[in-house]
Formats: structure tokens, sequence, C-alpha cells
């Protein structure tokens, strides 16, 4: 875990650089562009954000919110939020709840109430119907196993099942009998009737509906067959009007598909059009819904909220702003091929919010005693308190000062005393002189061990440089941060590194969490800080002088997370690159 930054170290780090794509001109929007212009659906831009409410919302969700909700106001118009309730065996009224919640969170709601497929059943179930009649879908009675087999694969031909041409009548009836709950779970399927040998596998006689004896977060009982993912998706935006369907490059082998469905069907409102782009990966994170459920079950992390998962549950309660995730999106992009970006790029957006918006306070994290052998007393003997003035924002003079108390008995970082230091060491040790932050300069004139390990360093102090500055002009190479001791609050602060070691986890395994790092969190219990921490609302982040950014756990009163360190990571990656 890295210590206390030197101060002339900058605290917001350069500009990560020339936005990209985002906010510019990018293939998305110059098509959706060119639909507008050509008074395509009546030059109506309407978008929809569809997750499926079986898992919580992370960082590659965040970058599909900003561009659906980003390019229907860009454009004027607007974006649906929508669920694809389609498996009552995977999805609960609480990841509803918590999508909802994380996406205002975000900064981002749907100009109507959520929706759901699930309000659509009914007329899917219609429009199935209506392609039986046609001879465009048929009920097939093999299992799963036998279908997936005989759809061959590329280079490889289909086989047809034995039930493609059985009559229409028949199969109305299966398919009555199975919204009706007489057939069992997994007995048949209603499937489309496409083309077996396409090269295009999606074609091959999709799934329309499974049979499923499973109570539905909303529709309860009322349904026993539920439609596929390929049959509801495309319908329902159609249902509702959408124009632009936007996907992540996985759907782009569904797209004829999307194409056939919506070619057969009479549709209420204008053609909607899927367009796929990449999806967003990062350095040292894994976004898989498997993988994350795997960390919460196993307890590797504390839930789904834990600061070191990609959730934005998580970026949340480790006190990354809204802001930043959506300026990094809008940084990034739009590309047509998958990449991955680096962790870094991410952070420097948080941190350069941060710098902006946080106020600074300051802790120790790891508490050494200093004693100042000068330090005035009263007439009763009792050592002194000095109140000093310290900005809270270096960055915002508006934001004003606060008065902190100093005496002779203080609490310094470990890490700033050395006995024996190595060269280029500009902090505390015997004869040295630092500055303390806001209060005065100090001189070291020795220390205490006990069982080899100090204890206690001694300091004088000049009261003519009181505010951090000499009147003689003589410099310092170093100034530390410091907790009167008498004043001090404690507080609990957790350090975290990354989750997993390697940059793409899984690289060199197949298996992510092969590359787990043991030591991604550091728990400190014995941290000091002045008296004005105690006063940190939930949930807000504080910049720790020289320390980094850290967010006050929502539930836990005293607890901070580390959100981002100081140092610019990104900075030095884009030096090493020249």
């Amino acid at each position: 875990m890295s210590g206390p930054v030197d101060p002339d170290v900058s605290d917001a780090g350069p500009d990560p650089g020339e936005p990209g794509a985002g906010g510019a001109r990018d293939f998305l929007r110059d098509e959706i562009r060119r639909d507008v212009e050509s008074g395509l659906d009546g030059g109506r831009v309407q978008t929809r954000f569809p997750p499926e409410p079986n898992g919580y919302l992370h960082i590659g969700h965040a970058k599909a919110i900003c561009l659906d909700f980003g390019l229907a106001e860009e454009f004027g118009g607007s974006c649906n939020l929508r669920f694809d309730d389609t498996n009552p065996d995977a999805e609960d009224t609480e990841y509803v709840e918590a999508i909802i919640e994380d996406l205002a969170w975000l900064g981002f709601t749907s100009a109507r109430p959520p929706l759901f497929a699930s309000d659509y059943f009914g007329q899917l179930a219609e429009w199935a119907e209506s392609l039986i009649e046609r001879g465009l879908a048929y009920v097939d009675e093999q299992d799963g196993e036998t279908i997936s087999a005989q759809r061959g694969g590329f280079g490889r031909p289909g086989i047809e099942s034995p039930h493609r041409d059985r009559p229409v009548g028949e199969s109305l009836e299966l398919f009555g009998r199975m919204r009706r709950g007489e057939l069992a779970d997994g007995s048949c399927v209603l499937r489309a009737r496409i083309d077996m040998q396409s090269d295009v596998m999606q074609l091959r006689d999709p799934v329309m509906y499974r049979i499923r004896h499973a109570t539905h977060h909303r529709t309860g009982d009322e349904w026993v067959v539920y439609p596929t993912y390929d049959w509801a998706h495309g319908q329902s935006d159609a249902i509702e009007g959408v124009t632009h369907s936007l996907c992540t490059l996985e759907f782009d082998s569904h797209r004829p598909l999307y194409d056939w469905f919506l070619d057969q069907l009479p549709l209420p409102h204008g053609r909607p059009r899927q367009r796929e782009f990449a999806r967003l990966e990062l350095t040292h994170t894994v976004t898989s819904k498997r993988r994350l459920a795997t960390l919460v079950a196993d307890g590797v992390v504390d839930g789904w909220d834990d600061p070191r998962l990609p959730t934005l549950r998580g970026l949340r309660r480790r006190g990354y702003p809204p802001a930043a995730i959506r300026e990094f999106c809008d940084f990034i992009g739009v590309a047509r091929t998958n990449s991955r970006h680096e962790i870094e790029l991410l952070e420097s957006f948080v941190r350069r919010e941060l710098n902006a918006t946080a106020q600074r306070r300051m802790v120790v994290l790891r508490p050494l005693l200093l004693t100042i052998t000068n330090w005035p007393v009263d007439d009763e003997g009792s050592p002194l308190v000095v109140d000093v003035e310290v900005p809270n924002n270096p960055e915002d003079p508006g934001d004003g000062t606060r008065s902190v108390p100093c005496s002779g008995r203080l609490w310094i970082e470990a890490e700033d005393f050395m006995a024996e230091p190595p060269p280029r060491y500009h902090r505390l040790t015997p004869g040295r002189e630092v500055r303390l932050r806001g209060a005065f300069y100090v001189t070291c004139t020795g220390f205490r061990e006990e069982a080899g390990r100090v204890v206690e360093v001694e300091c004088t102090y000049d009261p003519a440089t009181r505010g951090g500055s000499a009147p003689d002009g003589r410099k310092v190479k170093s100034t530390i941060h410091w907790v009167s001791v008498e004043h001090a609050v404690p507080v609990q602060v957790a350090l975290y590194e990354r989750l997993f070691s390697a940059e793409v986890p899984g690289e060199a395994t197949g298996d992510p969490l092969d590359d787990l790092n043991p030591d991604s969190r550091e728990l400190l219990d014995h941290c000091r800080a002045e008296p004005e921490v105690a006063a940190t609302e939930p949930g807000q982040v504080l910049q720790f002088e020289r320390l980094g950014y850290f967010a006050h756990d929502p539930r836990i009163p005293g607890l901070f997370h580390r959100t981002v360190g100081l140092r610019d990571e990104w900075a030095n990656i884009q030096k090493r690159r020249g």
C-alpha cells in the first residue's frame, strides 16, 4: 500500500487528454443525424435502456446508459427504461429497485415511468399465434439438447425437426396447452420456422417460447410460457415506438433475426433499427455477472456494493462521483470494435473531479507520537492549544477555511520519520527541519524506541513560523500532516489495491478467478483524524492531505474507503508510451 505523497506532487494530475469520439462525431451519431435529416420516423429519435432485472448494474452498463440517454437528449428525443423481464427464475423486484436507484444516481431519469417486457406478454403471444397460423412457427417436442445439436454449426448443415411440418392446427392446439399450463417444463417449445440451412445461425429455427412453471416478479402465476430474449426484445422496441435500438457488439449476429421478426408483424409504429457498438472493458476488472456472483457467494467480497467491485453500487460506496463516470464514458467515445481501456484512465477522471470538489482534512493512518519539547504551557502547566487556519479546498477559495487545533503532542505518519534515512528522503530525521501543514516549522532533536521500534519523535518548534512560513525566508524540503493527540477523532480506513492482479484477468489460465489479489484490501483500525472529520456526511468524499481521496461509508459511521490516490498513474502510462 502506498504511503503519503510528497507535497510537491500535484493533487489533480494532468488532464486525461483530448476527447475521443464522445461528444463529437462517431458512427452512431452520424447515422442518427442522417436519419433525422432524411425525415425517417418523422425525424423522431427514441432510444431505450433495456436491463434484465437479474443482477446489479456495473461500469459496463454505464457506457450503454450514457449512450442511450445521452444520444436521445442530444437529438431532442427521449429514452425509455425498459426491463426485459422474461426469465422468472432469475429476476427479482430487488434488482428492479436497485437499477432504478443506480440510474438516478448516475444522473439519468426515463422520460416515462419504467416499462417492462412483461407488460407486452399478451401482445407477444397473439403475434406468436399469427406466425403459427401463417406457417412461420411450430411447436417442437424435442428436448433442448437435441434441438441444439440439430442446429449444426458454421460449415455444418442443420437438421430439420421432425415436427417442423406439423399441421398448423396441431401447433396452435399445443401452444394453447402450453399457455394454459397443461404441459410440463421442457416438454416442448415454440420455434420460428425460418431456414435450417442459413449461414446465420440465429435464423436456424430459433426458440421463441419455453415453458416455465415459475412465479414472475410482476405477473405472478398468470403466465407459464415465457418469450426468449430474441422474440421479446425487438417486438418490445416496436410496441414502444423505439427508433434506434442500441446494443453491444455481441448482438451483431442477432440483428438478422431481429429484422426477420419485425418483417413478419404489423408494427404499431415505425420500424426500430438495431445498431451495435463496442462494450466497455477495463483492465484489472471483471464485469461478468456470473463471475461477480461467484465472488459474492464465496465471500471473496462483502456483497454487491463492495468498493472493490465494478458495480455502480460498489463505485458509489467507494466515492466515485457520477459526473466523473459520465465524463469518462463520453471521453472514450463509441467504437465498432471491442477494446480494453486502462482503469487508470477512469481513475484520472475521478481524481480530477474530486480535486475540484472534495474538501481537505488531515488524517493519520499509522500514528506515531511527535512531542514538541518547547511547546508553551499556561500558568497551571498545561500545554496551550493554538488554532491554525487552513483552507478547505485550495482549488476553490470560496470554500473557506477551517480552524484546526494544534498542541504540543501530535500524531504524525510513521512513514514521516526515519532514524537512518535513505538518500533523497526529505521528511523528519534527527537534525532535519520540516513544515507542519498550516502550522509551524519543527526540527527533530531525538526519538525514543521500545523493543527496537520508534514510538516517539521529539522536536522543537519555531513560534515565528506560524502559518507555515519563515519570516527570515528559509525554506524546508518537506511538509507533513498531523493531528493533535488531545483532539484526535478515531476513524477506520480501508485501503484498496486491484481486486485482480492481472491486467486481463484469466488471460493466462482461462479463469479470471485465478488472478484474484489476496491483498486487495487493508483495514486500518487505529487511524486518527482532525475534529472536523467527525462531521463528515455519509457518502461524502474528502481528500486526506497527502494520502488520497476517501469516502465516508454510507452505513458505517467512522469508516472511510480510499477512492483513489493522489498520484496520477494515467499520466505515468502516457509518459511511458511517449
